[in-house]
């Protein structure tokens, strides 16, 4: 166990300098700059602004303090929030969006897995098209399409939720559904296929030759071993979540740190745009790992592999 955490630990090394790297390159390659769109400056002016954030600086000058400021822990003062550092935006904002993916992940769980299983036990039969053709809709609608109905219909029509902000509750619901129901559609298919996978192997036959009945096959011979595909789809899954809900915030007006990063992106806030992108891989590389430990503790022969 501890040799697979530090192995990914000193695999995650070389990922997060590549995608740091990229995102610099990117970034240099991008038309303009973060201060175009200042109005009035004079080049004196704007050559101190340039100096005081090393804009001024070659090109590989300018990459080796980035890379530098990142191994430190510092991701430097945002070029549009005056007075703000990027780590303290992200600090501030991104329990909104951890909060707001972990609602999603809920919706996507409590609805994916019983309706895989469900369809499963159903198998060749008309309620299983039925519950699948359901879950489909979460990946024929896309949030950014979902999201306005959701608000149409439940918001402007039957006025149960407000259609923006994240103030009472009740504003948590359509966001999550939004964000959660594309995620529930793969969970839906891969409990399916798990269990469909599972209820055909020797030792389920053996299980109902002794006579146990349906209920103690699924539930205590057949849902751990086929929820497995559920699991290692989790850690994409919760990462997904977390950094994709950039549409559904800025749809619902959220004030999370997806809206601050499509908001970076348009300002060229650069110093805000490479720390959330650096944030959210260190994100994504803990919960791939964090998938992994599960899985082992749910099958310990993969402890071998």
């Amino acid at each position: 166990m501890y040799t697979l955490i530090a192995r990914r630990l000193l695999q995650a090394i070389p990922t997060l300098w590549v995608i740091a790297t990229a995102t610099f390159i990117l970034l240099q390659l991008t038309p303009g700059g973060p201060f175009d769109t200042e109005k009035d400056l004079s080049e004196e002016v704007e050559a101190q602004i340039n100096a005081h954030y090393g804009l001024d600086l070659p090109v590989h000058q300018q990459y080796l303090r980035f890379l530098g400021q990142r191994l430190q822990g510092d991701f430097g003062p945002s070029y549009k929030y005056a007075g703000w550092d990027v780590d303290e935006i992200i600090a501030q904002s991104f329990p909104v969006s951890l909060e707001l993916g972990l609602y999603a992940l809920l919706v996507a769980i409590a609805l994916g897995t019983p309706i895989g299983i469900f369809a499963a036990l159903r198998h060749k039969r008309p309620s299983e098209s039925a519950l699948m053709s359901f879950a489909m809709l979460g990946i024929c609608l896309p949030s950014f399409v979902l999201g306005p109905i959701l608000i149409l219909v439940f918001s402007m029509q039957l006025g149960w939720f407000n259609p923006f902000g994240w103030n009472h509750p009740t504003d948590r619901v359509l966001p999550a559904i939004t964000l959660g129901l594309f995620y529930a559609a793969y969970i839906a298919r891969l409990a399916r296929s798990g269990m469909l996978d599972v209820m055909r192997l020797d030792y389920i036959r053996t299980a109902r030759a002794k006579g146990l009945s349906e209920r103690i096959v699924v539930l205590r011979h057949s849902l751990r071993t086929a929820l497995n595909p559920v699991v290692a789809y989790l850690g994409p899954a919760v990462a997904g979540l977390i950094s994709g809900s950039f549409v559904v915030e800025t749809i619902f007006f959220i004030p999370g740190l997806g809206s601050f990063f499509v908001n970076s992106a348009f300002n060229r806030d650069d110093t805000m745009v490479m720390g959330t992108v650096l944030f959210y891989a260190v994100l994504i590389l803990f919960f791939n790992l964090l998938v992994d430990l599960i899985q082992i503790w749910m099958n310990p022969r993969t402890r071998h592999d």
